[in-house]
């Protein structure tokens, strides 16, 4: 076999960064798993069970030797895969082997170990937030005065600044932090709960002593680093926190599509584009062409994204009673990819804010064509002014604006609607200030200061709070 026979995810080998593929690797998962073990032991012994020191020490001293080979061998003779690597894990420490896994189910394991690797991709995927938004941050101040068509329903509109249209996608990034940290603020373990919730077989350990049961939990999670844990269970942790977490992600998602639709369109308008190297080849037919391939695929990963939270939605609504076995295969696929997913959008996202280039020549070409439409208001009081009749004013400007944009769509003409104005005798008040008056800066009302102040009043403290964060590299391999 030469490693191209079978089906590669391409979320591995082409998309998410090894960062969030290690977080989700088995090396990881199964070093929690004793991680977890040890600290019951410890606990139990702590409390009083007959678990010695010794015993402890060893699990300890072979922690990180696992034979995956051999706790594969073992889980095709069982087909429980926490119990074969309980196996394993006595073959290199057998003097603990009676005592490993004492008194708990499968799921001490499988849950805790799948919140904690949760966590931690949650904290992955909130540094590369802040770095996209760091970034964001970067190019709506550099252009924060720029002027730019503003559009509404895809048509052209008031004008806005090239940096004020920064700000809304800062803002949407902005809500998904904020439910982001929520997720974090409330996170939880499962806990050493038994086999149904009911904590029955640690009750019989301690025989019948509810403190000390209480007291177990308490230690074992500290132990792991956590403080608190769901006050009941069934076999497993709630299934709805995962829907939670997908939704997070899902809004990340959604913020990153609407960011590279509004890329897509720019570039195609030639006023923005997202980067493209020096040997990028855009099209294999046409090779003048620069797609926007980054955020094209941003989309195409934020579209995928966006229809997991379902999934998530339906394991939490059908788990039976205490619990069903229905979901561990599901989620084995599920929530990794999420996860895998919404990394690589973010590296995706950070290179492109990154290196942004921005054709103000163009744009303001566009805008030409444009404010003389949107500037008939002003030109109109200016006239009123001096002493015009308002009406007769509207009525010729709306006359004038027709024929204009008769030249422009039938004729494919420049807009000469300036022309028309400066020519005609009801708008001699006028005659020689409409340069001044078509000044586009006076058309962007207090974009630039938005912009300064949305990002010191919201933006600034967040990226202060976690400064230690910043600094990530993006990574787009392909």
């Amino acid at each position: 076999m030469n490693g191209h026979e079978i089906y590669e995810n391409p979320l591995n080998t082409r998309y998410a960064s090894r960062e969030m593929q290690e977080n989700f690797g088995d090396e990881k998962r199964f070093r929690l798993w004793r991680k977890l073990w040890i600290a019951l032991a410890e606990s139990e012994m702590e409390l009083g069970l007959p678990v010695s020191a010794e015993q402890i020490a060893e699990m300890k001293a072979h922690a990180d030797e696992i034979d995956f080979e051999k706790a594969a061998e073992y889980e095709r003779q069982v087909r429980h895969d926490v119990m074969a690597h309980v196996k394993a894990f006595g073959d290199v420490a057998p003097s603990a082997r009676p005592i490993i896994h004492l008194g708990a189910t499968s799921c001490f394991v499988d849950c805790n170990s799948e919140l904690m690797i949760m966590r931690d991709g949650l904290e992955i995927v909130l540094k590369k937030l802040v770095n996209v938004m760091e970034r964001l941050k970067k190019f709506a101040l550099s252009y924060r005065s720029v002027p730019t068509l503003g559009f509404t329903h895809l048509q052209p509109a008031q004008l806005t600044t090239v940096g004020k249209r920064a700000t809304l996608w800062l803002q949407d990034l902005m809500m998904d932090y904020e439910d982001l940290q929520n997720l974090l603020s409330h996170f939880k373990l499962r806990g050493v709960k038994g086999t149904t919730g009911t904590q029955a077989s640690f009750l019989e350990l301690f025989d019948g002593d509810e403190e000390r049961v209480k007291a177990l939990e308490k230690r074992v999670v500290e132990k792991l680093g956590y403080e608190r844990v769901y006050g009941v269970t069934g076999q497993t942790y709630p299934r709805k926190f995962d829907y939670n977490v997908l939704c997070v992600l899902s809004q990340i998602a959604q913020s990153a599509y609407k960011f590279s639709n509004d890329i897509r369109i720019l570039q195609n308008m030639k006023e923005v584009e997202e980067p493209f190297e020096k040997s990028q080849i855009g099209s294999s037919a046409m090779a003048y062409k620069r797609n926007p391939m980054r955020s094209e695929r941003m989309g195409s990963l934020a579209r995928y994204m966006l229809s997991l939270p379902v999934n998530a939605a339906v394991t939490a609504s059908t788990q039976w009673f205490e619990r069903t076995l229905d979901d561990s295969a599901n989620r084995r696929i599920v929530i990794a990819q999420a996860f895998l997913t919404t990394d690589a959008i973010l590296n995706l996202y950070m290179n492109v804010a990154e290196n942004l280039v921005v054709y103000e020549k163009v744009i303001a070409k566009h805008i030409a064509a444009e404010l003389p439409f949107m500037a008939t208001e002003n030109i109109m009081m200016e006239c009123v002014k001096a002493g015009g009749d308002r009406q007769d004013l509207h009525e010729r400007i709306r006359e004038l604006s027709m024929e204009a944009a008769a030249n422009v769509k039938r004729e494919g003409k420049e807009n000469n609607l300036l022309e028309l104005i400066e020519r005609d005798e009801l708008f001699a008040a006028v005659r020689g200030k409409l340069s001044e008056i078509l000044d586009a800066k006076k058309f962007i009302g207090r974009a630039p200061a938005q912009t300064e102040e949305f990002i010191s009043a919201e933006i600034d403290p967040i990226l202060s709070r976690h400064a230690d964060l910043l600094g990530e590299k993006s990574d787009v391999r392909v």
